[in-house]
Parts: C-alpha cells; sequence; structure tokens
C-alpha cells in the first residue's frame, strides 16, 4: 500500500471480513446471499456492487455458491478456511507480548514477468507478515519467519525462483536507522493514532445494528496493521505506546461488542420467509 493511501474498503474486501468476524463454524456453515448483500448495503454499498463482489469471490475460488430452492447460499471454501486462520493469527497476535528481534529472515525472489499474479500475491502476503522491502526483490523481516515463507513459497509455486536467509545484524549496524528504510514507522505510529481517535470514543456496548457496523468497520481498519508494522522491538519504535493503546482498544472492543454484533449478523443472515 502506498504510503500516507486509506485502506480501501471495497465490498470484496469487506465480504472477507464479515466471513472471517462472524461465520463460525467456518467449515461447514453455508449464508444466505440475501443476507449478505443487505449487510453490505448496510455498510455503504449499492445492491449492484455486492452482488458484483460475491460474484468475483466465487470466480476466484474463495466462495462456493450453492443453491438451495430458490435461494442462494455461500460456503467458504478450503482456501478461504486456510487464509483467514492465518489472517486471525496474524491479526489477534499482533502486539501480544513483546519480544526482542534476535532472528531476521531475508528473502529475494526474481519470479519472471510470465508469473505476475503469483508474484504480486507474494508481495501482499508478505507484507501480511511483516516484511518490508529492501530494494527490488529483496524482502526483511525481524523474527525467524522461515517455517511460514517456505509454506508461503510452495503453496504459490514459487520455491525455484526464491531464496531465503536466516542471520543477526551486525553489531554496527543502525538497526532502527536501517529499519526506518524498510518500513514507515513514524506513519505507522500515525495510523495507529488515527484508529485510536476514531474508536476510543466507542461506547463498549451499542444496539445491535449499530454493534454490527462499528465492530465490523473496527475489525476492518485493524486488520491493516499487519502489513504495515514488522513488530519491531520496542526500543526501534518512534512511538510504541501508540501500538499498545490501538491494540488494546481493539482487542476490548471487538469482544464487548461481539454478542450485539453477532445478533443482528445471524438475524440478517436468516432468509425472510
Amino acid at each position: 500500500m502506498p504510503e500516507g493511501q486509506e485502506p480501501a474498503r471495497t465490498p470484496q474486501q469487506l465480504v472477507m471480513t464479515l466471513l472471517g468476524s462472524y461465520v463460525h463454524p467456518r467449515e461447514t456453515r453455508r449464508v444466505w446471499s440475501g443476507g449478505l448483500v443487505a449487510l453490505l448495503q448496510e455498510l455503504g454499498f449499492s445492491d449492484g456492487a455486492a452482488r458484483i463482489a460475491l460474484t468475483r469471490l466465487v470466480r476466484g475460488g474463495l466462495l462456493a455458491r450453492h443453491r438451495e430452492g430458490r435461494l442462494v447460499h455461500y460456503a467458504l471454501t478450503r482456501r478461504t478456511v486456510a487464509l483467514l486462520a492465518d489472517g486471525d493469527r496474524r491479526i489477534f497476535g499482533l502486539g501480544r507480548g513483546e519480544r526482542e528481534a534476535g532472528t531476521w529472515t531475508v528473502l529475494w525472489q526474481n519470479i519472471p514477468e510470465t508469473r505476475r499474479p503469483a508474484r504480486e500475491q507474494l508481495v501482499r502476503r508478505l507484507r501480511f507478515l511483516g516484511f518490508g522491502p529492501v530494494q527490488d526483490g529483496t524482502w526483511l523481516a525481524p523474527h525467524d519467519r522461515e517455517a511460514e515463507v517456505l509454506e508461503l513459497l510452495a503453496e504459490l509455486d514459487v520455491t525455484g525462483y526464491a531464496g531465503l536467509m536466516l542471520g543477526t545484524p551486525s553489531a554496527g549496524l543502525d538497526v532502527r536507522r536501517f529499519a526506518g528504510r524498510a518500513w514507515d514507522l513514524d506513519g505507522l505510529s500515525a495510523r495507529y493514532d488515527a484508529f485510536v481517535t476514531e474508536f476510543g470514543g466507542c461506547p463498549r456496548e451499542l444496539p445491535d445494528a449499530e454493534a454490527f457496523v462499528v465492530r465490523t468497520r473496527l475489525v476492518h481498519a485493524f486488520r491493516e496493521f499487519p502489513s504495515l508494522d514488522p513488530e519491531l522491538p520496542a526500543e526501534l519504535i518512534p512511538v510504541p505506546g501508540r501500538r499498545a493503546a490501538a491494540v488494546e482498544l481493539f482487542h476490548d472492543r471487538y469482544r464487548t461488542l461481539a454478542p450485539a454484533a453477532q445478533r443482528h449478523f445471524d438475524r440478517a443472515l436468516s432468509p425472510k420467509q
């Protein structure tokens, strides 16, 4: 994402947020298309935009379409279940428990133009794992990410176009300054500040429909942070307290608004007789 650009709230992205936040159990539950469309309308999208988004997710292999009588339902594909599980680990683990960087992970790739979709997907997923670009084709992340990266390369079938190395910084390296080249740390602090400003005044209890909208916006905004925050140790972050405040706020409102928001989601997903 370019520096300073707000996270795009496309209907496809919001569908994924809804599926990850409210569909349980993910492996077996089917959701009514009319209910999903109505919820997306509550979140500001037109009927047409919502239906196009669902169609594109089916074409992309993220949703499976099922007709039950005159009604259309959607189920999560195995790929989507796996992607959401990976997302949960990053989103709910972000900022929970300070740890030293220790080992760093370096990845370089030369995926050819003929495999451009795989290359673009690799870049998106690397950012979500906390990697930042050092130069063209070379990515860096604090901590040992070997297992996650090897799994990702195999999934995308690009292992032969990539190299991976683990190591520690030289004692003479100004790690904080170097990290500032790979990540916009000042911009990240400002984003955390904006998150707290936007959601800090939100009550912990709201009517069901309002709780659904606020909690969905909360999750959708916070899910951008794993792609922006490499989870550097506190001493390398300009204002570490801002991340801590945002993380605490997210977990508190995610939990306290959950019952009301889930009720609204479940009611919307019940076909009208």
